[in-house]
């Protein structure tokens, strides 16, 4: 494993980071701090006891808060990390390096899944300042948020191969996962839903992400842990499949 060379892209990208690292941090802050007034406030003085093992509904919203935001920040980051080389032509650089396609994609997605972590943890911080948040099994909220980042991080990395331009970068970011997020429980209970929506949700699989999530903060959710794990697992086996085809291919990399 050539770990020079993984440092070398890994260090590359975060260094991108640090140059907007105030923006990168202080956008997640009062996007956060605005979801908990508006919701948190305004919405949450109608709910009264516990919801789901959340002392309250603001405290119930923070695991949906951190997954939207992973989420869209693990796609972003690696999708632009490998998108820039091909638009700037400086691929070619690093597919002649000595590195193997795994390492070449161990370097942008870790930079890109540590940058989505800690934008998820900030927010998780922040969160701190309204509500009072307990996490009943930290050590597993931390795994599954990183194998969560890592997942879709690949994914990020397919959609900057796949992309012909910035636009369309923003394409399923925007149009695909923001509306399956807000769709799939992060702000509200499935159980809450009317039939047949309940059960069309369950089609949805940012539910199951979400609410494994949401299953390490609180112990309960609305599917049992072992199924999100299943399947975010089976989305992660997907995207590494993916990434490998694009490799032996060549797709978009060495046209």
């Amino acid at each position: 494993m050539n770990w020079r060379g993984i440092g070398s892209i890994y260090r590359f990208e975060m260094h991108r980071f640090a140059r907007t690292l105030w923006t990168g941090l202080v956008v997640p802050v009062i996007t956060t701090s605005l979801y908990f007034i508006v919701f948190g406030s305004a919405i949450g003085r109608n709910f009264s006891g516990d919801i789901q093992g959340a002392a309250s509904y603001g405290a119930f919203i923070v695991p949906g808060l951190m997954m939207l935001s992973l989420l869209m920040e693990s796609i972003f980051n690696a999708s632009f990390g490998i998108h820039m080389p091909r638009f700037t032509g400086t691929i070619y650089e690093i597919l002649s390096a000595p590195l193997s396609p795994t390492e070449t994609v161990i370097g942008y997605v870790g930079a890109a899944a540590t940058k989505a972590m800690t934008v998820a943890l900030v927010i998780l911080a922040t969160a701190h300042i309204f509500v009072e948040v307990q996490i009943a099994h930290p050590l597993l909220m931390l795994l599954f948020l990183a194998l969560i980042a890592i997942t879709f991080c690949l994914f990020g990395f397919i959609i900057g191969v796949w992309a012909k331009g910035f636009e369309q970068l923003q394409i399923i970011p925007m149009l695909v996962v923001t509306p399956l997020t807000f769709l799939g429980g992060a702000f509200y209970s499935v159980a809450a839903l009317d039939e047949p929506w309940r059960t069309i949700t369950f089609f949805n699989p940012f539910v199951y992400l979400i609410n494994g999530f949401r299953w390490t903060f609180f112990g309960t959710s609305d599917v049992s842990f072992g199924i999100s794990l299943a399947i975010t697992g089976g989305l992660l086996v997907v995207c590494i499949a993916l990434v490998g085809l694009i490799f032996r291919t060549g797709y978009r990399l060495k046209a």
